[in-house]
Formats: structure tokens, sequence, C-alpha cells
């Protein structure tokens, strides 16, 4: 039987390996991989077929709906009256609330678009006999392991 399990590159890899070998599998059945991690900077602005759910859009139709309530009351005193005042104000208030979504999402938040949390570095094959999978199992989770699988 195999187990698959990924775990940060760290110290509690190195016990986990030293762990099995003491409970009695060999070094080769132990197989280590490690992971190519993204090191490009992922896309601020979403394609046709993938999206990130960042809307740059929501602040900007808040700020939109209140400046033309704003530009619209405001336009009953100036000269080109209340409707021209009212899309005058939607539009700042749209162009507006984009660029300091904009502004946020690149330079404000530029750590958060690498992968967030954990992320797997490495892969460990264990391959063993059935009575010892609780047992690997076992070590494995209490060494932080970050996902296991079983395969017969």
């Amino acid at each position: 039987m195999q187990l698959f399990s990924t775990f940060e590159s760290n110290a509690f890899l190195e016990l986990a390996i030293s762990s099995l070998e003491k409970k009695g599998i060999k070094k080769e059945n132990i197989y280590a991989v490690p992971l190519d991690n993204r090191i490009e900077e992922r896309k601020v602005f979403d394609s046709l077929h993938r999206s990130d759910g960042t809307s740059f859009i929501d602040i900007g139709m808040v700020l939109a709906s209140a400046f033309a309530v704003i530009g619209a009351s405001r336009g009953f005193e100036l000269t080109w009256g209340p409707i021209y005042w009212g899309l005058i104000g939607a539009f700042s208030g749209l162009f507006i609330g984009v660029a300091i979504r904009i502004f946020t999402e690149i330079i404000l938040k530029k750590k958060k678009r690498y992968l967030k949390d954990k992320h797997s570095e490495v892969i460990l094959i264990i391959d063993c006999e059935e009575t010892l999978v609780p047992t690997v199992e076992n070590i494995l989770w209490s060494n932080f392991a970050l996902g296991v699988a079983k395969v017969k």
C-alpha cells in the first residue's frame, strides 16, 4: 500500500522520515519529491477564462451612487441642472472608486497576490504493508502533514 502526503519543507518533514525509519520502514520505501512553487506574480486583471473573485468596481459603484445623489441635489442650484450634475457625480465617483481599488490591489495587496497561507513544498511517498498504515498515517499527521492519501 502507498501513502502520499504533502509537507512544507521544514524540520517536521525530517522528523516524520526518521520516525518512519524507526518504525521499520526502509529508506528505499520512502520517497520525497520537492515541488516547484509559483514564482511569477499573480495577475491583477482577470481574463474571460480565469477570475480570482476580486471586483474593481465595487467601491466605484458605491461612490458613484453617493456622488450622483450629491451631484443631483446640488444640481438644482447650479446652471446645468440636476441631471447633468448627477451624471457628472456618478462618473467621477465611479472613476475615484476604481482608482482606489486598483491602488489597493496593486500597491497595498502585492504580497497577497502570491499563494496564500501554507503551500506544499514536498510530496512524501511511503510504500508499506497494510498493517502499518494506521501507524504511518498517525506519524504523518502528528508531524503536521498538509494532506495524506492512501492508495492500495
